[in-house]
């Protein structure tokens, strides 16, 4: 037993009468991270500094309501079965966010403010994308706060250590007793940490074939949707919490996910490299240049060089403002 992870005995808090919830400090920490490194990548491809976190007002609000909506209907029974109060299902803080509705609705938000700021959606989306990884990492770990979201049993130096009372009451294991039933000091694979490492080296990979092949015209975005899901299919296939729309074709519902997004991703990437090879020559829809916080004008064409930055010019220019117009331009 001293070789296993240990779950926190509390994952809430107080400071006085307001609780601090440990799930939303990681969701919080992963949107900061993802916002950080996303403004960072955006000024070294030529964008305005503080576009990231303008675009991000909108699309984290929309991630945050979409994550909840995925969760809710896939595991609605939860919330509106027999004898369950449906308010519940607005309370975010107890856990409970699928990364694809949050994905999904997440990029429908930051569509909307790329178009009212004359951005690219595009080169947006292939801006942020390993960010999302980073934020996706840290997020996990607020499964591990409330003991959630773990695997089988294992006997496994790194198992699990989960309460009694966070024990699933409606699963299938073993394989076919139609209940759970486990011995006392039974440990389970850590799936949240197992997702967080693979995040990581994900996040390591997408950077790598980005600057290799200079990716572009959202092949960055698809290369993270191939590189999680192919994660998260094996991932997925260890855990035994129960979800309702699970065990479609003898697989669980979020492993078919994984699957026919991975499909897309990669017949996107591949029809994406034919008809837009390389990478866009400006990151504005009006053609616009980058003008960073010490008024120097940057092309928007400009590689970043090996510290992370723009060459920029000492020459000036008037930017044109954004004039919020939806052109059918990206």
């Amino acid at each position: 037993m001293a070789a296993t992870i240990p779950s926190p005995s509390n994952g809430v808090w107080h400071l006085g009468s307001v609780p601090i919830r440990g799930y939303a400090l990681c969701i919080i920490l992963g949107i900061i991270a993802a916002i950080w490194i996303g403004e960072r990548r955006w000024v070294a491809r030529g964008g305005r500094p503080g576009d990231v976190q303008d675009i991000a007002i909108w699309a984290v609000p929309f991630g945050i309501v979409g994550a909840r909506l995925y969760h809710v209907a896939t595991d609605w029974q939860r919330y509106f079965g027999d004898g369950q109060n449906p308010v519940t299902a607005l309370y975010v803080w107890r856990g409970g966010l699928g990364i694809w509705g949050g994905v999904a609705l997440g990029a429908v938000g930051a569509y909307v403010g790329c178009r009212a700021k004359g951005i690219k959606f595009l080169p947006m989306a292939d801006t942020l994308a390993p960010g999302v990884l980073i934020a996706q990492a840290l997020g996990r770990w607020g499964n591990w706060f409330n003991q959630e979201l773990y695997g089988r049993p294992t006997d496994l130096p790194w198992g699990l250590e989960i309460d009694r009372d966070h024990w699933p009451t409606e699963c299938d294991y073993p394989k076919g007793s139609g209940t759970c039933t486990f011995e006392v000091g039974t440990t389970f694979h850590p799936t949240f940490l197992y997702e967080c490492l693979w995040n990581i080296g994900a996040f390591a990979l997408v950077i790598y074939l980005e600057r290799r092949f200079k990716l572009g015209f959202g092949r960055v975005m698809a290369v993270y949707v191939m590189a999680y899901t192919l994660g998260r299919g094996w991932i997925e296939y260890l855990r035994i919490d129960d979800v309702q729309l699970e065990n479609v074709l003898g697989l669980r519902f979020n492993v078919w996910t994984s699957i026919i997004l991975f499909t897309a991703a990669a017949i996107y990437f591949v029809v994406s490299s034919k008809r837009h090879p390389g990478r866009e020559e400006s990151v504005f829809r009006d053609g616009a240049v980058a003008v960073p916080a010490d008024g120097a004008v940057a092309d928007a064409t400009d590689e970043p060089d090996a510290d992370g930055t723009s060459d920029v010019t000492s020459e000036t220019a008037e930017v044109p403002e954004a004039s919020g117009d939806l052109s059918t331009e990206d």
